[in-house]
């Protein structure tokens, strides 16, 4: 079994706005749980916002396909599962940003809502708690979209 996977091929292009202003996106899900990985990649959808479309979507497994993934470039925004085994979202959140040039955009997936210092701790640029509400998660995703392509 492969610690990462693509999910979708049908671009590879980095965050851009179109003529009909609707910026393209890649975005690195780290989960060791498929379930999250799926409830995450559906909350999101293929549109999370009007002018934001998810383009591409890498799934991983481990924390070493992530720093695989994100040392080869060109994702816009990931997202990581505190709640991850062996190597939790939170933890690795906080080596990324401390180690990563122009990290991109993170979103941290809590246990709870009380876990919001612990989000904040990690570095994280924003943190949706579990059970994972659709609404935040795609609202989560299109902010962080936003603020990179304004980089």
């Amino acid at each position: 079994m492969t610690s990462a996977h693509p999910v979708d091929h049908a671009t590879t292009a980095p965050a851009t706005t179109g003529s009909d202003s609707v910026r393209q996106v890649s975005v690195l899900l780290y989960s060791d749980d498929i379930t999250t990985r799926d409830a995450v990649r559906a909350a999101a959808g293929r549109r999370p916002a009007r002018d934001v479309e998810v383009t591409r979507w890498l799934e991983c497994a481990t924390a070493f396909a992530v720093t695989e993934a994100l040392d080869a470039g060109g994702w816009d925004v990931v997202v990581l599962d505190g709640e991850a085994a062996k190597n939790g979202g939170l933890g690795l959140c906080r080596e990324l940003k401390n180690e990563i040039y122009n990290c991109p955009p993170i979103l941290v997936l809590t246990g709870r809502p009380q876990d919001g210092w612990l989000a904040a701790w990690s570095l994280a640029d924003d943190a949706v708690s579990h059970p994972l509400d659709p609404i935040k998660v795609a609202e989560a995703i299109a902010g962080l979209a936003r603020k990179r392509a304004s980089l």
